[in-house]
C-alpha cells in the first residue's frame, strides 16, 4: 500500500498562526504573494525540569535538507516575546530574518501566506480531518 502523505494547508486566521506557531513542533512556510518567494521556519518548545514550556526556539530553513538544515535565528520566551539571536548567525539584514521579524508584525496581512506542512504543530502526526487541517492541529492535541 503506497504511503499517503501529509496535506500542506494555509492558515489565514492570526489565532490560529499563533496555535500552530506556540504548539511545541511547529514547521511552517511563509510565502510572499507579491514576490512568490517562501522561506520556511520552525519553531520548537524547550520544556524545564518540571515539563512546562521555558521558551520556544526559532530557526529558519538555511539549506537543502528540509529535515536537518535549519539555523538558530532567536527565541520566545514564556510570554512570548521575541528575542533575537544576539551571535547574528544570521545577518540582520538578511532577508530570512528580517521576513520573520515582518511576520511578526503582520501575521493577517493579505499578502502573507502562512503554510503548515501537514503534520501537527505539536506531535508531528499527518493531518487528516478538514478541521485539523484547517488549524494545523489535530484533534488530540488541541483537546490537551
Amino acid at each position: 500500500m503506497p504511503k499517503r502523505t501529509a496535506t500542506p494547508a494555509q492558515l489565514t486566521n492570526p489565532a490560529d498562526i499563533d496555535g500552530f506557531m506556540f504548539a511545541g513542533n511547529a514547521t511552517f512556510t511563509l510565502r510572499s504573494q507579491r514576490t512568490g518567494k517562501h522561506i520556511t521556519y520552525r519553531v520548537q518548545a524547550k520544556a524545564n525540569v518540571v515539563g512546562d514550556v521555558e521558551c520556544y526556539f526559532v530557526s529558519v530553513m538555511t539549506g537543502s535538507d528540509n529535515e536537518n538544515s535549519y539555523t538558530y535565528l532567536g527565541r520566545f520566551d514564556q510570554r512570548r516575546t521575541y528575542w533575537p539571536d544576539r551571535r547574528w548567525r544570521i545577518a540582520e539584514t538578511d532577508e530570512r530574518r528580517r521576513a520573520f521579524d515582518w511576520f511578526l508584525r503582520h501575521k493577517s496581512h493579505p499578502a502573507l501566506e502562512v503554510w503548515h506542512e501537514g503534520r501537527c504543530g505539536c506531535c508531528g502526526r499527518k493531518l487528516t480531518t478538514p478541521e485539523s487541517i484547517q488549524r494545523g492541529i489535530g484533534p488530540v492535541c488541541a483537546a490537551a
